[in-house]
């Protein structure tokens, strides 16, 4: 059974390399460690982690077989683990209160499902997720199916954000009011994490998967070094690969690539701002591949997940109570909601929708605010309408911009109770959150 821990110490490991967990490991107490987040020679951060590293190590499975993790919360508050992506029963997602109890501090839990999917997938903390995933309790599932024809197997990339003082200090202010009612928590100091590899040569063809595991920004993504295409979204495989030319993931959203060494540069990734390209760490190209040979990137194995075929209509409301802002509290009051779905501030009682088991729904998300929003459904995918009315690629977790409206066809065919929230944990946290019952037969 695969295992591991989740404390709270001085801090909770290195940034580089992404630490892996073999299926064998035993269960196991890590040491408390510092994050060298900030350059070598700098200060440390002290953070939150799984087994004694942040990101937490890279777990594996196998598509269809069973997957078992035993969780032990050693950290000073009570916690629980969301499997992000994957496609399972309501009582293994990791919702304190709608689906499980709260691991609370010295208890454990054992999390077991298999996964259909071939796919990337993520864990991170859903409790208080603003802060605990701020302080790192996130890491990277990978459920493998066979793989494809690469030189260099998954390079798991996540970038994330964090507000960093000038000796290491991570700042505090997760639940600041006056950004979750605006753009979240948003960092001064973006790093990521790399999947050791071996050395890439000139020619090489690399398989990636980039997790934006940040709490609240948008990455743009840009890429150096390399030519190729995106193969996968939220954990599944496109029918047909696209080009990575406009290419932006919200918070929570992943990206498959494979991608061919083509010149000189190190292969890696940047984040596009309005201020530049900043590059993040990457791997140096050594040498020449003279036994690769060009030729097209063959699309992998669909995932056998149903299409949608729209026949429901249900309209979902981002905005708030009365205005687009509610004004802010007074010092000190932190719990106060700022943002609303259909007018309600709190999660609700009431499901905003019961469909049927197996029934195709369309959601209509307006955005009825001034800030974009990444919205999450777990336990499914779903499509959204494309400008010409044809369906889109599936995902878990849409982008939508200010002002706009995206229409999102799923077949509800996972029975549960399901939570539908912004994934800008900030704006969850302020009362972006609603939930959906997947009825049974």
């Amino acid at each position: 059974m695969l295992a591991f821990d989740f404390f709270l110490q001085a801090s909770a490991g290195s940034i580089l390399p992404l630490q892996a967990l073999a299926k064998a490991d035993p269960l196991e107490v890590a040491e408390p460690v510092t994050a060298q987040i900030l350059p070598e020679g700098e200060g440390t951060t002290a953070m939150l982690g799984f087994m004694g590293s942040t990101p937490g190590p890279e777990l594996r499975a196998r598509q269809g077989e069973q997957f078992d993790i035993d969780v032990q919360n050693r950290i000073e508050e009570g916690s629980a683990v969301h499997w992000h992506g994957a496609r399972r029963d309501d009582n293994m997602d990791g919702v304190p209160v709608m689906t499980q109890d709260l691991i609370e501090p010295g208890d454990e839990k054992e999390y077991s499902f298999a996964a259909p999917d071939a796919a990337t997938i993520w864990y991170h903390s859903h409790q208080g997720s603003a802060e605990q995933v701020a302080r790192g309790t996130r890491g990277p599932l990978i459920v493998e199916m066979g793989p494809p024809d690469v030189d260099h197997g998954d390079l798991t990339v996540l970038p994330d954000w964090w507000i960093i003082h000038e000796d290491g200090v991570l700042s505090d202010e997760f639940t600041n009011m006056s950004g979750d009612a605006h753009r979240g928590y948003l960092g001064n100091f973006a790093r990521a994490s790399l999947s050791p590899v071996e050395e890439v040569a000139g020619d090489d063809r690399v398989r990636s998967r980039v997790i934006n595991a940040a709490t609240d920004r948008i990455f743009p993504l840009g890429r150096q070094g390399v030519d190729g295409t995106v193969v996968g979204l939220d954990g599944m495989t496109l029918v047909s690969p696209r080009q990575p030319s406009d290419l932006t993931l919200a918070p929570a959203q992943r990206a498959d690539h494979i991608m061919d060494a083509t010149s000189p540069d190190p292969v890696g990734f940047g984040l596009i701002s309005r201020d530049g390209r900043y590059f993040l760490p990457a791997h140096d190209v050594f040498g020449s591949n003279t036994a690769r040979w060009p030729f097209w990137i063959v699309p992998l194995l669909p995932n056998l997940a149903d299409e949608p075929d729209a026949k429901g209509h249900v309209t979902l409301t981002m905005g708030t109570e009365d205005t687009p802002l509610h004004p802010l509290p007074q010092a000190g009051m932190m719990s106060a909601n700022i943002w609303a779905f259909n007018f309600l501030e709190i999660l609700p009682d009431a499901p905003f929708h019961s469909p049927k088991r197996g029934e195709t729904h369309r959601i209509q998300l307006y955005n009825d605010t001034g800030f974009p929003h990444g919205i999450h459904l777990h336990g499914h995918h779903f499509a959204a309408d494309g400008a010409d009315g044809s369906l889109g690629f599936l995902r878990d977790t849409t982008l939508v911009p200010a002002g706009e409206q995206r229409d999102l066809n799923c077949v509800f065919d996972n029975p549960g109770r399901w939570l539908v929230h912004c994934h800008m944990l900030g704006m969850a946290l302020g009362g972006m959150d609603t939930w959906v019952p997947d009825a049974p037969l």
